[in-house]
């Protein structure tokens, strides 16, 4: 295929975290008296969608820069997508989509902007902060790159969503925003683990590279139990139906992941059924919440 490594830049399995955010941030509307703006609704998926597709497009341009494409050992969820070291006449193809899908999210940001005002600034400039610098600046700071994932995902998301929906914000959006914001830093933190030796050539600090994977590892542990207690302790305190309980029914993924990093460590990219447990875990968890919040 002639632009292959186009397409594969995009890391389109990656790409159903983002309506699974945007779901749990409208689900909160949903449930609410509110009336739901379809046009806002799509127009926020799509501004997330290509948030996401810039993030990765831009990412895969610049490791295949700074030459970490051609050291890294590929998995399904690590390592890069490939396409450019195959193809690396479409390096500028890469850049061009990166930052085409980054304006074209700037454009449904000034039209959230014309419609709200300067209310959304803050998630919009934070959302763009991350987005432009992940890969080059984010990822030498240990402590942003642990938790620029869960930032973007879990709160930009889904408090974005919440907002452009009511032109408001609630406390509740906030509340449930932090369970992917746990998941979703562990998502990243967990894939860093085959490739630690290949960031540290190239420059990288984050998290596994600076403290270790034991230290990692124990903070995975951390940000699993914290996402339970979160449930637990909206539902007991009358913020979330009694139904939300079923959003711990795939936290045993969660604990089948962190048995495998303390077992494999670095390693783990060769046992791949831990990180589809991690990516599982996710995914359903917000999936799950954001029904039990429609249905309670």
């Amino acid at each position: 295929m002639k632009y292959k490594a186009v397409l594969l830049s995009i890391r389109l399995p990656f790409l159903i975290l983002t309506p699974m955010c945007i779901l749990l941030g409208a689900s909160v509307v949903i449930a609410s008296p509110e009336s739901i703006n379809f046009l806002s609704l799509f127009l926020a998926f799509i501004g997330a969608l290509l948030a996401h597709v810039s993030v990765n497009s831009l990412n895969e341009y610049l490791d295949f820069k700074s030459g970490l494409d051609l050291m890294t050992k590929k998995t399904d969820f690590s390592g890069g997508s490939g396409g450019l070291p195959q193809q690396p006449e479409l390096s500028s193809h890469v850049l061009i989509l990166a930052v085409t899908c980054l304006l074209l999210m700037i454009l449904i940001g000034g039209y959230f902007y014309w419609l709200y005002g300067a209310e959304i600034l803050p998630l919009g400039i934070l959302g763009l902060l991350i987005v432009a610098t992940y890969t080059q600046w984010i990822n030498k700071n240990p402590l942003l790159c642990l938790i620029a994932p869960g930032l973007g995902f879990g709160f930009l998301m889904v408090i974005g969503t919440q907002f452009v929906l009511v032109g408001e914000y609630w406390a509740i959006s906030l509340l449930v925003g932090v369970i992917p914001f746990f998941l979703v830093n562990n998502l990243l933190l967990l894939n860093q683990y085959p490739d630690i030796e290949a960031d540290r050539k190239v420059g990288r600090r984050h998290f596994p590279i600076s403290y270790g994977v034991n230290h990692s590892t124990n903070v995975y542990g951390a940000f699993a139990l914290a996402s339970i207690l979160a449930i637990i302790i909206y539902v007991s305190f009358g913020y979330l139906p009694m139904l939300s309980l079923v959003a711990l029914t795939p936290m045993p993924l969660a604990l089948f992941t962190f048995l495998g990093a303390l077992k494999y460590k670095e390693k783990i990219g060769e046992h791949p059924k831990y990180l589809s447990a991690n990516v599982a875990v996710t995914i359903l968890t917000p999936l799950f919440l954001s029904i039990s919040i429609i249905m309670g």
